[in-house]
């Protein structure tokens, strides 16, 4: 199973980012689906994350100004990044639960990263 991400760079304050990431492989289903980031020196967080029937969660300080969504026919996630600020600056993972088969359980995977540079 791989996990690929797509779409950050480098944006000036204010402006928009969508990421993209595509779950390819094994896979027999996906539950939740997620993006964390992780700034130079701090833990990675939670950003946003999206359920199979698209329930939504986000943390606080992105509400408002980020959007996730998924396909489920493609196996990917979305996030739109709209005002973006110095602070979203981080690099983004992409996180999926999922099973490989209908005999194993569910574990986490994991993208290789994205860079998102915000400047002010």
């Amino acid at each position: 199973v791989q996990l690929v991400e797509s779409g950050g760079g480098l944006v000036q304050a204010g402006g928009s980012l969508r990421l993209s990431c595509a779950a390819s492989g094994s896979i027999f289903s996906i539950r939740a689906m997620g993006w964390y980031r992780q700034a130079p020196g701090k833990q990675r967080e939670l950003v946003a994350a999206i359920t199979s029937g698209a329930k939504t969660d986000y943390t606080d300080n992105v509400k408002g100004r980020f959007t996730i969504s998924r396909d489920n026919v493609k196996n990917t996630v979305y996030l739109q990044m709209n005002s973006l600020k110095p602070e979203d600056t981080a690099v983004y993972y992409c996180n999926a639960d999922l099973r490989e088969t209908w005999r194993t359980y569910f574990s986490d995977y994991w993208g290789q990263g994205t860079q998102v540079t915000v400047s002010s």
